[in-house]
């Protein structure tokens, strides 16, 4: 059984919320890991090391197997990297080399231009920087221009250059790379990093830092944050109730925001797939993921320490994943999910072997159960062998020590059974951009609801199957794709733009290999062409909106059922079943695929 050796936390005790001020004023009868742990987080969220110092972290007995040379974390110079970033504010240098004393410690504020609570808090920010009581700490600020809808590289300088006289002692350091922010996993804002005073990563927070966090980070800056490296204590924003399940605390205010200021539509889902190290890493990685917390679920003690877990308490080492549901959904997480893990191995992933390392699915929302068994399903019919993931609700999830948060940002040569490259590449089907509410089937089909998509962004949001498909007039193979024998009810929409085109109900197996319609949703939705290629006089169909081919029509269907037959390649299409169909913006249909 391999498992990892980490720092213990023999006397672990559960951490308490903080019940009146004065538990900030004495620091000292309490963790560093608690007071950070422990305050508001409000953030603007948009889509997209180090060693530590404590004891070595690896799995016994394993080598990084599992890792490809496309993996780029952080390397352990992060330091100098930011040392040579352009600095904007006039008056305090060029670069970064000029507001980082390398002899100290460093918290790094990542921010945006349109994040309404950066810009609130860009004055405090400043503040501290100017406070005796920070002289132990560099704090800088880092913006990411043309990462993450910021401003282009010259056009975020000259926007700042009108801003920061109200702000004359703040670094503004840029980086229009986005390697920091990419290799962070940073995916909201305002987000911070805190560094030690060799560059190395301690811990990465998502989202704001109150002022008493940032004073307590001050106060042990002087050791070289030696508690909240060493990761004895859990972060404090999970307790155990009464029954011994856990009761998350909404901390007050806690909101992610987009970049128009509005708070974001969040969900969550829990995962299990072996050590969650990696899983973690993995997820923070995926377009529209906003965050990723390693825990423990479904076990039978309550609030376990990592110990009590690999002796047998039950759990599964567990991913929270918290996402934004209008940018993607519940089904594009479980392909990336299935991605990497093996869904037949029974306690077993990588080279992990135990009952914490098994696989599963646990949802706090029945609603999400139709979705997990469909994709389970889809998942089975391609295994011979039975598939094992767990399919439960959340009984339980209890956060797991510090040190294992975001550990491989911290430890780039740490043990990882995950190819994290995978996070990269889109899966087919992939959601979109959620659609608003409409109440009527004429709203639901009025194009300018799909107008809004990004054509010159296609190659980064398809797979090269779709982009060939819908953009270069391509064709898939025969009886290549899933969708061929997919009767499930639902919708098919065009994957460039989610304009709805097909319904579940006009679906027959025509035997040709694609998917094959007797009809469109309506005529409108579809436009007809010529198409004389290959020396043939063929119909070509392509999508209203988005212009998409999407196969060709002809004559020999049902006769029946209008005699047509609109082959269409599957790779065109994205499948919305029928239970997720209200909260991805097409609830009017329903009743047309129920009927």
């Amino acid at each position: 059984m391999s498992y990892k050796n980490n720092q213990k936390n023999s006397n672990h005790e559960e951490i308490k919320k903080p019940r009146s001020s004065s538990w900030l004023k004495n620091v000292s009868a309490f963790s560093m890991t608690t007071v950070l742990s422990a305050g508001i987080l409000v953030a603007c969220g948009q889509m997209s090391n180090a060693e530590s110092s404590a004891s070595s972290s690896t799995k016994s007995g394993s080598q990084n197997t599992g890792v490809t040379s496309s993996r780029d974390m952080l390397p352990s110079d992060m330091l100098k990297q930011m040392q040579a970033l352009p600095q904007l504010t006039k008056g305090l240098g060029d670069t970064g080399a000029a507001v980082i004393d390398p002899n100290k410690p460093t918290l790094v504020k990542f921010w945006a231009s349109w994040c309404p609570l950066c810009l609130g808090t860009l004055e405090e920010t400043e503040t501290w920087r100017t406070d005796p009581k920070f002289s132990g700490l560099n704090v800088v600020t880092v913006a990411s221009p043309g990462h993450l809808n910021e401003k282009a590289d010259g056009e975020f300088s000259t926007w700042y250059a009108g801003v920061q006289a109200d702000y004359p002692k703040l670094p503004v350091l840029t980086d229009p790379s986005g390697e920091l922010i990419n290799k962070l996993g940073v995916q909201v804002y305002p987000s911070w990093a805190i560094l030690d005073k060799n560059g190395n990563l301690v811990h990465l927070v998502k989202g704001n830092i109150s002022a008493e966090q940032a004073y307590a980070l001050a106060e042990n800056a002087g050791n070289g944050f030696a508690e909240l490296k060493a990761g004895n204590a859990k972060p404090a924003n999970a307790q155990a109730s009464d029954n011994n399940k856990i009761e998350t605390i909404k901390q007050k205010d806690g909101v992610y925001y987009n970049e128009t200021g509005k708070p974001i539509n969040t969900r969550s889902i829990y995962l299990a797939g072996g050590c969650f190290w990696g899983v973690e890493a993995y997820m923070e990685r995926v377009d529209g993921v906003i965050d990723a917390v390693s825990g423990y679920a479904n076990g039978d003690t309550a609030n376990p320490s990592y110990e009590q877990v690999i002796r047998g308490s039950g759990h599964a080492e567990t991913v929270k994943v918290t996402y934004d549901a209008d940018k993607t959904d519940l089904d594009t997480i479980l392909k990336y999910y299935f991605r990497v893990v093996d869904p037949t191995s029974l306690n077993k992933q990588g080279n992990d072997r135990g009952v914490q390392y098994r696989s599963g699915v646990y949802y706090t929302d029945k609603e999400d159960k139709a979705v997990i068994d469909a994709a389970l399903k889809r998942v089975q019919s391609k295994y011979e062998q039975k598939v094992v993931v767990e399919n439960e609700p959340l009984d339980n999830f209890y956060l797991a020590e510090m040190y294992h948060q975001d550990y491989l940002a911290k430890n780039p040569n740490g043990y990882c059974h995950i190819d994290l490259s995978l996070a990269d590449d889109k899966p087919e089907g992939a959601a979109r951009t959620k659609l608003a509410p409409v109440e009527t089937i004429a709203e639901t089909l009025d194009p300018k609801r799909y107008a809004k998509f990004d054509k010159d962004a296609l190659k980064n949001t398809l797979t090269k199957a779709q982009y060939n498909i819908t953009q270069e007039a391509g064709t898939e193979r025969a009886f290549s794709h899933e969708y061929d024998d997919l009767f499930a009810p639902g919708i098919y929409v065009d994957v460039v733009s989610g304009e709805p085109l097909f319904l579940s109900t006009d679906k027959y197996q025509s035997g040709c290999g694609w998917p094959s319609f007797t009809k469109p949703i309506d005529i409108q939705v579809i436009t007809q062409h010529q198409d004389t290629a290959f020396n043939m006089v063929r119909t070509e169909v392509r999508s209203r909106v988005a212009d998409s081919h999407l196969g060709h029509v002809f004559p020999d269907g049902p006769k029946d059922r209008g005699g047509l037959r609109y082959c269409i390649n599957g790779g065109a299409l994205q499948f919305i079943p029928v239970d997720v169909m209200p909260q991805s913006g097409y609830a009017p249909l329903v009743k047309l695929v129920k009927s």
